[in-house]
C-alpha cells in the first residue's frame, strides 16, 4: 500500500505549520521585511493567499490590472487592508489549499509556501528544519519551472544536497541543505552564501 502523502497534504501541512509560528509573531515582526524585496512578513501572508478565493475571471483581472508580471503585487495590495489577525483567521480557514495554488495537485501551494515560510523565518532569524519529506517531493520540481526563474540560475552546475538524498544536473559543484539550496535556486541570497563547492561562487553570481 503506498501510503505517501499527496502534494496537497504536504502543502496543507506547511501551510499550518507557517499558520504556527505567525500566531507567534509580535506587531513588529509582522512588519520586518522578509527575503522577498520590498514586501513585510505581512505582505507575503497577503500574498500567499491572495489567489485562495480568486475565479478565473478574478485571475484575469488581476493579470490584467498588474500586466501579469505585477499581478503579485496587485494581489498583495487589494489584501494590505486586512489586520495581520485576520489574515492569520484567513490563512487558518485556507490551509488546503484552493484555486489557483490547488494547482498541479497542490504542487504550486506546497512549493509557494514553503519558500515564502522561509522567506519569513530567515528574515526573522528564526531557523527551522523543514521535514525531510517535504523538501524530498519538493526539490524535483523547482529546476524546471518556468515560474520559479531556477533553470537560468543553474544552469550547466550540480547541486547536491548534504542532508537528503538529492542532487541535480551535472558541471561544477554546490552543496549545501536541501533548503539552502530551495531558496538560492528560487533567488534567496541569503541562503546561496550558505552553499559551497565548486559552483557556488557561479551561482551567486547569477542571483
Amino acid at each position: 500500500m503506498n501510503t505517501e502523502p499527496s502534494l496537497m497534504d504536504l502543502a496543507h501541512d506547511e501551510r499550518a505549520d507557517l499558520a504556527d509560528l505567525l500566531a507567534t509573531l509580535t506587531p513588529q515582526q509582522w512588519q520586518t521585511e522578509s527575503l522577498c524585496a520590498g514586501w513585510t512578513v505581512k505582505d507575503v501572508v497577503a500574498h500567499v493567499i491572495s489567489y485562495e478565493e480568486l475565479g478565473w475571471a478574478g485571475l484575469l483581472k488581476r493579470f490584467a490590472k498588474g500586466r501579469i508580471l505585477r499581478a503579485n503585487e496587485v494581489g498583495v495590495d487589494e489584501y494590505s487592508t486586512m489586520s495581520t489577525d485576520e489574515l492569520l483567521e484567513f490563512l487558518n480557514r485556507h490551509l488546503r489549499p484552493q484555486g489557483l495554488t490547488a494547482g498541479f495537485g497542490g504542487m504550486i501551494g506546497l512549493v509557494d509556501g514553503t519558500v515564502h515560510h522561509q522567506d519569513i523565518r530567515r528574515a526573522l532569524g528564526l531557523p527551522r528544519t523543514v521535514p525531510p519529506q517535504r523538501l524530498q517531493r519538493i526539490l524535483p520540481m523547482v529546476p524546471g519551472n518556468p515560474r520559479l526563474g531556477a533553470g537560468r540560475r543553474i544552469k550547466g552546475l550540480r547541486l547536491r544536497a548534504n542532508d537528503i538524498d538529492w542532487e541535480h544536473g551535472s558541471g561544477p559543484e554546490v552543496t549545501g541543505t536541501g533548503e539552502a539550496l530551495l531558496m538560492a535556486m528560487t533567488g534567496r541570497r541569503q541562503a546561496a552564501e550558505e552553499l559551497s563547492g565548486a559552483g557556488a561562487e557561479v551561482l551567486r553570481g547569477r542571483l
